[in-house]
């Protein structure tokens, strides 16, 4: 699993690559740390390359959600794939998260 943050028209950009399962949860955790910091910056989580989305996954997706929305920011996932969004529908995260 790879991730990359970068800052791009003032929005904070993560980009997941790869399968988000259990084993790489804590270090997809520890590498979006920055994103519950974001002062004010809307956040968007890129998903093109995203593969897999274990429950563990969604757990950090949701604590960084929450963390924005504290903030009064904006968290988008991009080009998620039909299968993740079919994790999310089966979860119900499909109503709680904002998709592009």
């Amino acid at each position: 699993m790879k991730t990359t943050i970068q800052e791009i028209e003032n929005k904070i950009v993560a980009t997941l690559v790869g399968e988000l399962d259990t084993t790489a949860a804590i270090e997809v955790e520890e590498a979006l740390k920055p994103l519950l910091d974001t002062h004010g910056r809307d956040i968007v989580i890129d998903c093109t390359d995203l593969e897999y989305i274990a429950s563990s996954g969604l757990r950090i997706l949701l604590s960084i959600l929450k963390q924005a929305k504290s903030h009064d920011c904006n968290l988008v996932l991009k080009n998620v794939n039909d299968d993740i969004k079919d994790v999310f529908r089966m979860t119900g995260f499909i109503n709680i998260f904002q998709f592009e």
